[in-house]
């Protein structure tokens, strides 16, 4: 059994794109700048863009974030969106989720122009991702992607069965899995029988959000296993998964800890991809 090191493996890509963007703006005019809009005080939230900002300024990325209160107006925050939108110095739109419930979050997503979609989740670039197009991938698919690149395991004619169908993971890591190679089945909260599909896995990710919904009788022996969700047990006080760690690593041949497996990659492919939107712009 084999862990997959997310943060071994962003630290080296951090340091990477660090050189990277400090060669690229010897010859042009600014840094990259990504600006997160933060709606609220969600405490999960506060942390992940924090840690965010932290890890744009290790990368020589200027980084800003407009924090609005949660009762700010629905037309305020569009425009503050278009007004980022406009602006010729910033290269990637952040929309830190979730929301407070009274807005819908996929039509503010959308407020935000292709160009500068840093997360991948607007329709243009979900729609360039789907037909195999060069497109801004959402964060944690690219992440989960590279992470399998960095470990140089082959996703061609693999068996991926991709537990959770979101719009931001689920989805769009199942179509990046196809167009590599891969044989996609998606599970979802509807699917009569998931341990009758995740048992035939060769990679079987989990991205839920759900303790341990993934259990040793429903993996493969000698399967790869990636989870993505990530949950703060509140009895034992520290971060899990959806995958029961202790009785499925085992019986795997690669698997991601939580916390240090995704995450690290998620929070990098967004440095990434400010840089690439960065390069855009710049043509």
């Amino acid at each position: 059994m084999i862990i997959l090191d997310g943060k071994k493996v962003a630290l080296q890509k951090r340091k990477e794109l660090k050189l990277q963007i400090e060669e690229q703006i010897k010859h042009r005019h600014r840094k990259p700048k990504l600006v997160v809009i933060l709606v609220g005080d969600n405490p999960s939230s506060l942390v992940y863009v924090e840690h965010k900002m932290k890890t744009a300024q290790k990368v020589g990325i200027e980084s800003k974030t407009l924090h609005f209160p949660e009762n700010i107006a629905h037309d305020e925050l569009y425009k503050q969106i278009n007004y980022l939108n406009k602006d010729d110095n910033v290269d990637g739109i952040l929309l830190q989720l979730p929301l407070p419930a009274r807005f819908v979050e996929e039509e503010y997503l959308q407020a935000i122009v292709p160009e500068k979609d840093v997360d991948g989740f607007h329709y243009k670039n979900q729609g360039r991702m789907l037909q195999n197009y060069n497109a801004t991938y959402p964060c944690t698919p690219l992440g989960v992607i590279n992470l399998l690149k960095a470990y140089e395991i082959n996703l061609k004619g693999k068996n991926a069965v991709v537990v959770g169908t979101s719009n931001i993971v689920g989805k769009p890591l199942g179509i990046m899995l196809l167009n590599a190679g891969a044989t996609v089945t998606f599970c979802n909260q509807d699917t009569q029988d998931i341990k009758l599909h995740t048992s035939q896995a060769d990679l079987l990710i989990s991205a839920t959000g759900q303790k341990f919904i993934i259990t040793k009788d429903m993996v493969k022996s000698n399967a790869i296993v990636v989870d993505i969700g990530i949950i703060r047990d509140l009895e034992n006080n520290k971060l899990v998964g959806d995958v029961d760690y202790q009785n499925v690593a085992p019986m795997t041949s690669y698997i991601t800890p939580v916390p240090g497996g995704v995450g690290p990659m998620t929070v990098i492919s967004l440095m990434e991809n400010t840089f690439k939107l960065y390069l855009e712009h710049q043509k």
